[in-house]
């Protein structure tokens, strides 16, 4: 079974996922820096996808693989790398 997006919703610091398989996944907007600096009205142009979302404008994709496994942003380096 493929598991997929059914919604996406944001609150002030974290995106809440709402999966196929019943899980609702909230992560914290700080992994995803081009999400944390968008409008709210860029955040909620996203494209569910039956693998992951997609933002156009932003050029942000995220895989539900990625998000269940609890990987941020892997484009951006942490500042506080060990």
């Amino acid at each position: 079974m493929t598991i997929s997006a059914t919604s996406v919703r944001f609150d002030d610091a974290s995106m809440w996922v709402e999966l196929t398989d019943g899980r609702t996944l909230g992560v914290p907007l700080a992994w995803y820096p081009r999400l944390r600096n968008a409008t709210p009205e860029q955040r909620n142009q996203v494209e569910i996808g039956r693998h992951g979302l997609h933002w156009e404008a932003l050029d942000e994709d995220i895989s539900i693989a990625g998000l269940i496994a609890g990987r941020g942003d892997l484009t951006h380096r942490s500042e506080s790398a060990a």
